[in-house]
């Protein structure tokens, strides 16, 4: 397929903008298998005027414009949890895998950035590997390895017309408990047994208000259970409000149940940007301008905002069209208007971007 823009701004045609997001869902990109994905995405890249490369771990990073101005990193994921979800258009959705969760969002960032070649400084587009796993491999190299930049949008479904301006932090854990082989009428614990008490344990020390629903509490998930009266693992994944101690818990933890192992897999705490953030108000202008009241949000889950916030203290926000309702769902699709609302909306904050930064501060909450 070959890519091509339309008119004199450089903007992307619908036509580019739908044929690139669709060949994207075509491509299954399952965490630790993105790499085909990769492969199409720097080569779409190139041809929309971007420089590309894809560095050691599979991130894609597209680089345009060649000012000395500010620049701005827009990055999404490259990886969707696994399952299929037959690509097709109908009644003005476009259904597939990472429709919203986060396929859409990433070929929004490409779009509207394609647009902007003339930008007094530089767009770096990033499509990051390993978002659905535990440990975000891709944002955890971009943050360490690249230069820090002025600006940050982080791409996930926040609806059109919507910014999310933070998400709570995310404490994983493992717990692994050996016991003596004996008949099941013993009244000795088995290991299964004291796998269950950890869990009620955690659950106990997280306390009676914990839930899910709710930014400024806990929540815990049992994520996983198997084993049997030998031999026993289980893995818990607690979403953390600001200011949450997570190795408070983690001790505290360990203390109730010494008879098994307790690690921790990934810790990575909330993170809040101010409504007052340059990033947040370039998309709240850009949003009037789509003649619609921008809203602002804070989510229950995490994402890759959570992992560059805690190294990078720089205006950040989250944007990307798309009902995150339908992460991970069964139908998963995205609105088309709503897609191409994004990539107007999103064209449009990065022409804000373009002055000089005035660095408001970036909030993480341990």
């Amino acid at each position: 397929m070959k890519l091509v823009h339309q008119g004199q701004d450089g903007s992307v045609s619908e036509t580019t903008a739908l044929g690139v997001l669709r060949r994207m869902l075509e491509i299954p990109s399952p965490s630790y298998h993105e790499a085909d994905l990769a492969d199409y995405l720097v080569k779409a890249l190139e041809e929309l005027g971007f420089q590309s490369y894809i560095d050691r771990v599979g991130n894609v990073i597209g680089e345009i414009g060649a000012g000395d101005g500010p620049v701005v990193m827009l990055l999404s994921h490259l990886d969707t949890v696994p399952g299929e979800v037959p690509v097709r258009s109908e009644d003005g959705r476009l259904y597939g895998r990472g429709a919203v969760d986060a396929k859409g969002p990433l070929a929004t960032m490409i779009c509207a950035a394609a647009a902007l070649a003339d930008h007094p400084g530089r767009i770096v587009v990033v499509g990051a590997v390993e978002e659905e796993t535990p440990c975000s491999r891709g944002a955890m190299r971009i943050r360490a390895e690249m230069p820090r930049p002025d600006y940050v949008v982080v791409g996930e479904p926040s609806g059109w017309s919507t910014v999310v301006l933070g998400y709570k932090g995310k404490l994983d854990l493992r717990y692994r408990v050996e016991r003596p082989a004996t008949h099941p009428s013993n009244p000795e614990p088995k290991a299964t047994e004291l796998a269950a008490a950890a869990w009620r344990e955690l659950l106990d020390l997280l306390g009676p208000d914990a839930d899910h629903g709710s930014f400024d509490r806990p929540g815990a998930t049992l994520c996983s259970f198997n084993g049997d009266l030998v031999a026993a693992e289980a893995e818990f994944s607690i979403r953390t409000p600001p200011g949450f101690d997570s190795e408070s818990l983690v001790e505290s933890l360990r203390s109730r149940c010494p008879e098994g192992q307790l690690t921790v897999v990934n810790s990575v705490a909330a993170c809040h940007a101010g409504r007052g953030s340059e990033v947040v108000r370039a998309l709240s202008v850009a949003i009037r301008d789509q003649h619609a009241r921008p809203t602002m949000k804070v989510k229950t889950a995490t994402s890759d905002m959570n992992t560059l916030a805690e190294v990078w203290d720089v205006p950040m926000a989250t944007y990307g069209p798309g009902d995150s309702r339908l992460d991970h769902a069964d139908d998963e699709h995205i609105m088309i208007a709503d897609y191409l609302r994004g990539i107007a909306v999103l064209t449009a904050a990065l022409r804000e971007l373009a002055a000089p930064p005035a660095r408001t501060r970036m909030r993480v909450v341990r």
